[in-house]
């Protein structure tokens, strides 16, 4: 029996996989994973998988892409399921020709008509007995993508060349497997992973796949959770506190790490006794979740944590400027040398260049450059140029944030045949002649990372990128965070239905008034307050009201003693 796994990245589709093969595995049936682990069984699989990935490679096509796929898979074809099945055995594929019909054209928007004919030669009219569809929500997904980052799992500022599309990318890929699903419901079973513990999912898949194997039943054409009657939705920012912590009581049973990282910058003595609950289990997580906060609370739990997990301490100092921040830094150096100096971009301080000097003279000459973005001097240009001798070229790209100077893009000319998107992000914010044209040359190649580097930006050709790219991803409304322009308004508006929650995300900092309350109610009502909205609409009205709240210092002292403790 041949059984496919399919599904957006981040629904699950690996993890279920493998729980399956082990499962079916201790029931006796002799099971080959043609990705056991999430590692492609074939060589030349994986090979030609590493080209398909490969983000540099911006000017490959959709049809040249598609060809590779289907070569990749018609490898682990020949080598690996064609030879399993003949052995008799169960054979699990995670991925095979239905994602590149979902890819290519529900994803890249080519005619499927035109894609069905290749996909048939590749798999030598050898198709899945029963196709799995893990079917999220793609924000969700996108929330456990980004927890996979936080824990080291994958690079943080390495995209893949579907993740270059944007997040829309998903949503049509997503769409497109929905579609086959209904078009063919005797072959394809959905199991939808949005809210219910993974131990529950693994054994109503193992039921419906071993009544396959023994011929009881075909299986039905979802297994959905059985849900009570929907939950009311906050009918006024009044009630979004108590909804969005009723749903995190589920979610810390589920997934409690993922409700953890959720707390990440939350304010307020709500979330702050959430984080005290999971500092046993997951210390480094729970800090982290401190970013971009400078409450005492937070320095609290920094400074009990500092010699457990002094990386994540660190990293959760981000670029804060404060005396407490760089003395925490100080201390935390010797332990988590690459964050702290991540976390002195812009700081052109002594203490700052004293750290510097000392990590080039221990060979870290990478992380000094990560920590350079912002600065302007001498110093900083001839730490630069030794970056290019070395050949960081990425590294040197990205100290060149926030820059806008003739120097410095004469240096990303330089750069721009190493490594364009780490050029292209350090562009981020600035209206140059060299940042149009570069936006402009790769726009159709690296829309997310275009669109991300709009942030802020208040030109023609900011606001004519955004309107084109708003249909197609999420990532032309994360440009506008923050920004009161009545354009920017107009793009919420017109797209609050599409990207719910990153419209709300980008009201971050402006003032809650009628117009932005009604968006937030519209963007909860029309999602019947999911987790991924309700996650935003609390972080808004949280900042809100810690906003007014009436605080004796802002920045707490280097040395204070009279910090409350938290217990562990």
């Amino acid at each position: 029996m041949f059984i496919d796994f399919e599904g957006i990245d981040g629904s699950g589709k690996t993890t279920l996989s493998n729980l399956l093969a082990a499962r079916l595995s201790r029931l006796g049936y002799k099971v080959a994973h043609a990705r056991e682990g999430g590692e492609l069984r074939s060589p030349v699989a994986r090979r030609i998988r590493e080209l398909t990935r490969d983000a540099s490679l911006l000017e490959m096509s959709p049809r040249t892409e598609f060809f590779l796929n289907l070569a990749r898979d018609a490898q682990q074809l020949e080598e690996v399921i064609a030879p399993a099945l003949a052995r008799g055995e169960v054979c699990i594929s995670d991925r095979y020709l239905y994602s590149q019909l979902a890819l290519t054209g529900g994803g890249r928007g080519l005619a499927l008509e035109s894609l069905q004919a290749p996909c048939e030669l590749a798999s030598r009219g050898l198709w899945p007995d029963l196709v799995i569809l893990v079917d999220v929500e793609p924000e969700l997904a996108r929330l456990r993508k980004r927890l996979g980052k936080s824990k080291g799992e994958r690079a943080l500022d390495n995209d893949s060349r579907k993740g270059l599309a944007g997040a829309g990318l998903a949503v049509r890929m997503r769409e497109a497997f929905r579609e086959m699903a209904r078009q063919e419901p005797s072959r394809w079973l959905v199991i939808e992973n949005n809210d219910l513990p993974l131990h529950v999912l693994e054994q109503r898949l193992v039921d419906a796949v071993v009544a396959r194997l023994e011929g009881r039943e075909h299986p039905r054409p979802t297994l959905a959770p059985e849900r009570p009657a929907p939950a009311p939705v906050p009918r006024s920012l009044d009630e979004v506190e108590e909804h969005f912590f009723r749903v995190m009581d589920g979610l810390e049973v589920r997934e409690p790490q993922l409700a953890v990282w959720l707390l990440g910058g939350l304010p307020g003595f709500s979330a702050h006794q959430r984080r005290l609950g999971f500092v046993e289990r997951f210390p480094g997580l729970t800090v982290r979740s401190l970013n971009g906060l400078d409450d005492e609370p937070a320095w609290a739990l920094r400074e009990l944590l500092a010699e457990v997990v002094p990386r994540d301490v660190a990293a959760s100092i981000d670029t804060t400027p404060s005396p407490q921040a760089r003395a925490l830094r100080e201390r935390l150096y010797e332990q988590a040398p690459a964050e702290v100096l991540s976390g002195l971009k812009r700081d052109d301080s002594p203490s700052a260049w004293s750290l510097r000097e000392r990590a080039l003279g221990e060979g870290h000459l990478a992380d000094v450059l990560c920590g350079l973005a912002g600065l302007d001097d001498e110093t900083a240009w001839g730490v630069r140029e030794l970056g290019m001798k070395r050949g960081l070229y990425g590294d040197v790209a990205r100290s060149l944030s926030g820059l806008a100077s003739a120097q410095a893009d004469a240096l990303r000319e330089r750069l721009l045949g190493h490594n364009r998107l780490a050029v292209l992000r350090s562009t981020t914010g600035l209206d140059t002649p060299f940042a149009r044209e570069l936006r402009e040359a790769l726009q159709d190649k690296a829309r997310k990372v275009v669109l991300r580097s709009l942030t802020g930006l208040d030109t023609p050709e900011a606001w004519a990128l955004r309107e084109t790219g708003a249909p197609l991803t999420k990532e032309a409304l994360d440009s506008v965070d923050g920004m009161d322009d009545a354009r920017a308004w107009q793009l919420r508006e017109a797209h609050v239905k599409r990207w719910p929650a990153t419209v709300l995300s980008s009201l971050q900092g402006l003032p809650l008034t009628e117009r932005a309350e009604a968006l937030i109610l519209q963007a909860l009502e029309q999602t019947g307050a999911r987790l991924p909205v309700l996650h935003k609409a609390y972080a808004l009205v949280a900042a809100a009201h810690t906003a007014t709240l009436p605080q004796e210092r802002t920045t707490p002292r280097a040395h204070d003693g009279d910090h409350p403790q938290p217990t562990l």
